[in-house]
């Protein structure tokens, strides 16, 4: 079976050993404003970083991509609530 994903097999930390190869950490931090990159990095801690934040990994993953030379996949941001107005997010009380 054969996958139209591009980064199929490739792992976060392959995406990150390479990209750190070749820009190293402060270009890394200059694309991707994180600071796993900027304050003492690792590849093991912005491992561990990375995979519990899914907007920094989405933002490491498309850099891979765009160093790859293949176009970036951009996710819809989650609607926030409006919180100017406390009625939206109201939940309405059960009548008896």
């Amino acid at each position: 079976m054969n996958s139209t994903d591009p980064l199929h097999g490739v792992t976060l930390k392959i995406m990150l050993t390479e990209l750190q190869q070749a820009l190293g950490w402060e270009g890394l931090s200059a694309r991707v404003n994180i600071n796993c990159f900027k304050s003492n990095p690792s590849v093991k801690s912005s491992l561990t970083f990375l995979r519990r934040t899914p907007w920094a990994r989405e933002k490491v993953e498309n850099l891979y991509r765009k160093h790859k030379g293949i176009k970036p996949v951009y996710t819809q941001p989650k609607r926030q609530p409006d919180v100017s107005n406390p009625w939206a997010t109201a939940t309405p009380k059960k009548s008896r």
